[in-house]
């Protein structure tokens, strides 16, 4: 099974890399760019064959390492 987590800032949490890229961005000639939030995209292969059960291990996983649940969301997607 795979799973996909992405993790993003809350929104109120500074992004000074999302700044960074919204002004890179500006720069180069896209100034319909009106704003930039930075997050990281993870793909994970599991050996667990049900759906629920992976779900809560990647949940786990987010939870004790991924995301820093203080500042960040997550969200999980699964496929069979």
């Amino acid at each position: 099974m795979k799973a996909r987590v992405h993790v993003t800032l809350k929104p109120g949490v500074l992004d000074p890399q999302g700044k960074a890229i919204h002004s890179a961005l500006d720069t180069l000639g896209f100034g319909s760019v009106t704003g930039v939030r930075q997050g990281k995209f993870l793909e994970i292969e599991l050996a667990e064959s049900d759906p629920e059960r992976a779900r809560r291990e990647v949940e786990a996983m987010c939870e004790e390492l991924l995301a820093n649940t203080v500042i960040e969301n997550y969200s999980v997607e699964l496929d069979a």
